[in-house]
């Protein structure tokens, strides 16, 4: 697993784009290592660029990143792909998979056991989307790097 730090834009050449990316494959380990990288990432957007980030923006994105790499090595054959960015006021995860069928939020149900993550990203980020791609699938969650100044939590922002 290697990390792809400070970039060029593709579509924006000249401007520099704070992102990590890896492609994970493997067990339930890459899971943890790709928690690692994207806490690493902000702190190093932290320290090295003077972004700030709340803890809960810290704590969130580890366990959105968490969740989704759970159900994309779970669900999806072959290699996962995880990119870590800034994105304005926002930390933007997106994971790739290559299983094309879009995931979709279960009712709430107190008796279920498990597969409750796709409502928690849901509930702790400020946006989530799911998109197919020519190949597998791309879920993006947005999280925002700081909680609202008059001491509200930034989450979900109204629709």
């Amino acid at each position: 697993m290697e990390a792809v730090p400070v970039g060029e834009n593709d579509t924006m050449p000249g401007v520099r784009v704070l992102q990590a990316a890896v492609a994970l494959d493997g067990d339930g380990a890459v899971i943890a290592q790709a928690r690692d990288l994207a806490a690493d990432f902000l702190a190093r957007v932290q320290a090295d660029h003077g972004i700030p980030v709340s803890q809960r923006a810290m704590h969130v994105t580890q366990l959105v990143v968490s969740e989704l790499v759970t159900n994309a090595i779970k669900y999806a054959p072959g290699p996962v792909l995880l990119n870590v960015r800034i994105a304005d006021d926002t930390v933007e995860v997106a994971v790739w998979d290559s299983d094309p069928v879009l995931p979709v939020a279960r009712a709430a149900d107190v008796g279920r056991v498990g597969q409750h993550g796709l409502e928690i990203v849901m509930a702790v980020c400020q946006s989530f989307e799911a998109q197919r791609e020519p190949v597998g699938k791309r879920i993006t969650a947005r999280v925002a790097l700081l909680d609202d100044p008059g001491g509200a939590v930034a989450g979900r922002r109204p629709l």
